[in-house]
């Protein structure tokens, strides 16, 4: 039932910026390239490496691990595959990548304009911005047939990354057979803000992108309302399928307060904001767990927004669970 609190059942054990505000090649055989087969993901190689998917540009893909279905992440915002190889200071449990690609194949990429290691450079080629989530999700399908990387898949998307994740799901519902947002940004936000906070909301999901851009020219950054109404415009063609929503829920309130204490966010932002943000949190995420009947939301997370370095055994449990259903299912 969306808007059902619990945390997954446990698996076997095999297993500093504004942005954060809610956000933010393996070679085939000679053989393959001559019949056009991949390598199945069952058994396939790992892949650490960039893929020309049209119009020489490449993006940048790792994937590890085998087994069926697969699983895709997608990103948040300024986000890599490195911030899901890592996990936060306190936390003993090993980094969600690693512990899915013990147990299936695990996917995930490189946007353009998102920088690598702390430079100020993306191992993806750059691209016109803003981006949008059509451009997003049509950029990833070019990519993973490029790498061929397609095929029945659980899809998990983080911050931002749940605006292309969503039309993702719809472009590809004859293979995406699970979705999974991470607090991830949805439509649903918007709506819940008056147009007065919302005008403020963007500043703090996109940043400072003069100062940005002025380090990084080919930094990334989204249009946001665009994205949303391409989103809205095709939630009648979202599936039937497997759906879970993780929300963290350490109060925005008082970091904001703090943050325009110390003048970390722009002066329109008001003290309080960060109170209505929470608010508008508590009306809109109840509806997005029910974009897809039967959507589970599970909210008592003890987590902040880039939950898989807070609670990265939280994150690849419920991963691992759904894929576990699945292939339970057949």
């Amino acid at each position: 039932m969306p808007g059902h609190r619990r945390r997954p059942r446990a698996l076997p054990a095999l297993a500093g910026t504004v942005l954060v505000l809610l956000l933010t090649a393996c070679a085939t055989s000679a053989a393959e390239e001559q019949d056009g087969t991949q390598p199945s993901p069952q058994a396939a190689a790992p892949i650490a490496g960039t893929f020309d998917f049209g119009e020489g540009r490449e993006m940048y893909l790792e994937c590890a691990g085998t087994g069926s279905p697969r699983v895709l992440i997608i990103p948040g915002q300024r986000a890599t595959v490195q911030e899901w190889q890592s996990v936060g200071h306190d936390q003993s449990a090993p980094p969600v990548f690693e512990q899915v690609a013990a147990q299936t194949r695990v996917c995930s990429y490189d946007r353009p304009g998102t920088p690598h290691d702390g430079t100020a450079t993306s191992r993806s080629s750059p691209a016109p911005m803003p981006t949008n989530a059509e451009v997003m999700a049509r950029d990833l399908r070019a990519l993973l047939e490029a790498a061929g990387e397609t095929g029945p898949t659980v899809l998990v998307a983080h911050s931002l990354g749940g605006l292309p994740g969503l039309l993702y799901t719809a472009d590809h519902s004859d293979e995406v057979l699970g979705l999974i947002l991470v607090d991830a940004l949805t439509p649903e936000l918007r709506r819940a803000e008056t147009r007065a906070q919302w005008e403020v909301q963007k500043l703090l999901l996109t940043g400072d992108v003069a100062a940005m851009t002025a380090e990084y020219p080919d930094i990334e950054y989204a249009d946001v309302d665009a994205s949303m109404d391409q989103v809205e415009a095709r939630y009648g063609d979202l599936p039937g399928i497997p759906y879970i929503v993780l929300t963290a829920d350490d109060e925005w309130g008082p970091i904001v307060e703090r943050m325009v204490a110390e003048g970390a966010v722009p002066p329109i932002v008001p003290p309080g904001f960060g109170y209505l943000l929470d608010e508008a949190q508590r009306v809109s995420r109840p509806v997005t767990a029910a974009l897809i009947p039967g959507g589970v939301w599970i909210s008592e997370t003890d987590s902040g927004h880039i939950m898989h370095h807070d609670q990265p055994q939280l994150v690849a449990d419920t991963i691992l669970g759904m894929v576990d259903e699945l292939r339970a299912a057949g």
